[in-house]
């Protein structure tokens, strides 16, 4: 794995904004360059997983639907299941359901009410913390489920948003920022 200096300029040369997406106003963090990229993709899940290999992970709770993408792979890491949440109305089967506030507007999660077992050893990933309002419902659906949430990871944490300020009571990490 490259070191964290190299790891930081291989996440921002992957990343491009588009600005206006998806709506007036937002810059949009566009991971696909990065995704396409099988190094850089190989380096990030391998450094997201990294600080939990000893640590007993569970299961990995995957955020729609970037958070997809990053998260399954990084489950297969660390030899633990994949959980997602989603939108509201996406899961066919009971939920515990969350709303909450974000950048451009307001929305709903879900997860399974079966997908964590009571005393599971849950990490969060996402690709972007921004707000922080979907890491919040994240965060409190898998406490509804009775798990415990072990770490909050994200390949890029926009600071100017604050959304660390949502998540004091979990661990979180970021590769990057902007």
């Amino acid at each position: 794995m490259p070191a964290d200096a190299d790891l930081d300029a291989v996440i921002k040369a992957g990343i491009r904004d588009i600005p206006d997406f998806p709506s007036e106003g937002v810059l949009f963090k566009d991971i696909t360059p990065l995704l396409a990229d099988p190094a850089s993709l190989r380096a990030v899940v391998s450094a997201i997983a990294d600080p939990h290999r000893a640590g007993g992970v569970d299961a990995v709770v995957g955020l729609e639907a970037r958070g997809f993408i990053l998260a399954a792979p990084v489950a297969l890491e660390l030899d633990a299941g994949f959980v997602p949440v989603r939108k509201a109305g996406k899961l066919p089967a009971e939920t515990y359901r969350e709303s909450y506030d974000l950048e451009y507007g307001t929305a709903t999660v879900e997860m399974h009410v079966d997908a964590i077992a009571p005393g599971d050893r849950v990490l969060i990933v996402d690709d972007v913390l921004a707000t922080g309002g979907t890491g919040r419902a994240a965060v409190d659906l898998v406490r509804k489920a009775g798990g415990t949430v072990v770490g909050f990871s994200v390949l890029m944490e926009l600071g100017f948003l604050s959304g660390r300020g949502k998540l004091t009571d979990v661990d979180v990490s970021a590769l990057t920022a902007a």
